[in-house]
């Protein structure tokens, strides 16, 4: 197998037995007492003389907890997702030391997602049948998709989402994924509600609002749940049917993102994309559900690593930059344009403009401008540290604009 060749996840739905479920869930907690135990014992040393305990320590000390009465149980799963927990603690620690992320928080039984990793040494891989450790029987796999010829998977992740739905991803090397031919095709993507995506081609992706064709059966099913007992055999019956909406609805939305991203990444050599503060734009209660519905961080992931695949440039511009109020034919800047102007003519030059389709094509020069020079596509101002002039608006005060355009 090309030593160039992507490590991809392959994710797959299956169905245990009655004793590989208990064996998984008994693993899932076990996973989960390891992980809040040794993210204790290292907040503990830190808060006694600013020690730190590395991977190495914790490990050591997973083997005195399974020879301790309280703990014996956790030698009786599988060591090695028990080991790949204490592996993800590090992973976090590191991440928060380079001030990428916040400080590791400990895992919950009902609101942690329900997962447990095993290495190679912790399944068997054998005529493309799947044997995970501690079990004898292989797990009964629906095999939606095929995985590359001659696949050895390195790592298999075992999980269950909230809708009671068994999944496993499945990492190996997928040899069939190539940077595509090269193109001169660039283009600028504004993201917005009433139209999901405008490309500075012209085109408008319309918003298919998936949370709405099911808003009907999730408020039934909610309103059920509310009448149930918290806690009781029919309350959990009745919150897996809740999750079962949810689900289906993010699937419908993964599942159209994928297919809008690839066809955008294989068209076009060059994406520019604006740098959306989501999880601020989401505070505003008027439009928090339809920004939530249209996924626009899960966009942006999908662009990211898929560009990244196929040898593709993605440029994402500064979210202070002022798409919607620049002229993108003469690049004279607009005093003012409320949320309900769509269309608008330009004072200087005349040039009529639709609103979607002027920032699409800003964001396209914005990335142009930086490929070419590394220029700084923030507003211009006329003196350093001078205030801006008439025509060109504080960066804060276009910023709440520009991050509602067409957003609401």
């Amino acid at each position: 197998m090309a030593s160039n060749s992507v490590k991809r996840a392959f994710k797959y739905r299956f169905y245990p037995t009655d004793e590989q479920e208990a064996e998984l869930r008994r693993t899932f907690g076990c996973v989960r007492t390891v992980y809040n135990l040794a993210l204790e014992a290292r907040t503990e040393a830190w808060r006694e003389d600013g020690g730190r305990i590395n991977y190495d320590q914790t490990s050591a000390l997973l083997t005195l907890w399974k020879q301790t009465e309280e703990l014996a149980f956790l030698a009786e799963v599988s060591s090695v997702p028990l080991q790949q927990a204490l592996r993800h603690l590090n992973t976090a620690f590191i991440a928060f030391w380079n001030q990428r992320s916040g400080y590791p928080r400990f895992k919950s039984r009902k609101k942690t997602h329900a997962a447990a990793e095993y290495t190679r040494s912790g399944f068997r891989w054998r005529g493309g049948e799947l044997t995970l450790a501690r079990m004898t029987e292989p797990l009964e796999v629906v095999w939606s998709r095929s995985l590359p010829e001659g696949a050895e998977p390195s790592t298999v992740t075992v999980s269950c989402d909230s809708a009671g739905r068994w999944f496993i991803s499945i990492l190996c090397e997928d040899p069939r994924v190539q940077a595509l031919p090269a193109t001169d095709a660039e283009v600028g993507i504004d993201a917005g509600l009433n139209f999901l995506l405008t490309l500075s081609t012209g085109e408008k992706i319309s918003n298919p609002r998936h949370e709405r064709r099911d808003r009907a059966r999730l408020v039934r099913q909610q309103r059920a749940l509310s009448r149930k007992t918290p806690g009781s055999r029919n309350w959990v019956k009745q919150r897996r049917k809740v999750a079962r909406v949810h689900a289906r609805t993010a699937d419908r939305r993964r599942h159209d993102l994928h297919e809008l991203t690839t066809r955008l990444v294989r068209e076009n050599q060059t994406l520019v994309i604006e740098n959306l503060a989501v999880s601020n734009m989401i505070r505003n209660r008027k439009v928090a559900r339809a920004i939530s519905d249209a996924g626009w961080r899960t966009f942006r992931n999908m662009l990211e690593y898929k560009a990244s695949w196929y040898g593709r440039n993605l440029i994402v511009v500064d979210r202070w930059f002022p798409s919607s109020k620049l002229c993108s034919a003469c690049g004279a800047l607009a005093e003012s344009m409320p949320l309900s102007v769509r269309v608008w003519t330009c004072a200087h030059c005349g040039v009529s403009h639709d609103r979607d389709i002027n920032a699409a094509k800003n964001i396209l020069a914005a990335g142009q401008a930086v490929t070419a020079c590394g220029d700084d596509v923030r507003p211009r101002r006329n003196s350093p540290g001078g205030r801006s002039s008439a025509k060109q608006e504080p960066r804060a005060r276009e910023g709440r604009e520009s991050r509602f355009s067409e957003k609401s």
